[in-house]
Order: structure tokens, then sequence, then C-alpha cells
């Protein structure tokens, strides 16, 4: 896959490293089944020994890892989540690493959810906005939002309250 402009592209062992206007990102990878190289302003993945389906898939995931760093790079991925509340009124705010969801079905102890890497996490009434360079962070962090509002031992029909993709 060709390497655009304004970015960098280095391997080291088993670390490949891209470098843009927005970003730096870093991935580890498997050097015993797969073999890295930038050449020409074109970075190659190609496996090594014996083409099998686990090394192809691998190889699919990484060239995929690749493309996602290669634009993360460069630009911010964005996701929106809306807070939906019936019976209780929630307030959701944001503490260094932590996110705090307070009243959540009125309960007395907030529940709380991990922000993932250099992840921000911006709050403006019943919509939360996650942004950030790293798109497995990004998702990570919103799977964390939204599984910590997550209603157990309760009839979903009737208690919809959660936080949910916009």
């Amino acid at each position: 896959m060709l390497i655009p402009e304004n970015t960098t592209i280095t391997v080291n062992a088993d670390n490949v490293t891209v470098k843009g206007k927005a970003a730096t990102l870093e991935k580890k990878f498997s050097p015993r089944v797969l073999k890295v190289a930038v050449e020409n302003n074109e970075v190659t993945v190609n496996p090594i020994g014996k083409k099998t389906r686990r090394v192809a898939a691998m190889q699919g995931a990484f060239e995929s890892h690749l493309r996602n760093m290669i634009k993360g790079s460069n630009e911010s991925y964005e996701k929106k989540l809306t807070l939906v509340y019936a019976h209780f009124p929630v307030s959701v705010e944001v503490k260094g690493e932590l996110i705090q969801i307070k009243n959540f079905l009125g309960e007395k102890t907030p529940r709380t959810a991990k922000i993932k890497g250099k992840t921000k996490v911006v709050v403006k009434g019943q919509e939360i906005t996650v942004t950030g360079n790293d798109k497995e962070d990004v998702g990570q962090t919103c799977s964390n939002i939204i599984k910590a509002t997550r209603i157990t031992k309760r009839d979903v029909r009737v208690f919809q309250d959660g936080i949910y993709y916009a």
C-alpha cells in the first residue's frame, strides 16, 4: 500500500511506527509470522513461510491496522454517543482517565468507565463525543462507556436507560 505525503513509516524488529502531521502511532506485530518492509514510498506486509489460513488472516488484519494508523496519524477519528434516561436524571462527568455516570437508575454510587490511550471525551448535555487518533482506542473507550450503563436483572423493554451510539 502506498504511503501518503507527510507520513513516515519506520519498522524496528517487531514494532511499526507511523508518524503523520497529527500524531505518532505504534503497533507491535509478530516477526516470526509477518515481514513488514518499507521501500520506494510503499509498505508491504508478507507472510514468512507457508501461507495458511491463520497467517493470511494475520496478514489482512495487520494491513487493516496499518491503513487505520496511516489515516489516524493525519486526522482524528470521532464517535458520538447519546445519553438516554427516562426514570432518573443522569449526569456524566470526565475526571482524568475516568468517566463517571452519576444517578444512573437512581443508584447512589456512580458507574465508571476508563478512557483508553490519548482519547478525548467531551460531554455536552445528552451528547458525548469521543475523539482521538487511534481508532482502536476510540472504539474501546466508546465500548467502555456503553458497557458501564448496561442494565441487568431488570426488563430491558421497560428500562431503556443507557448510553448508545448516536
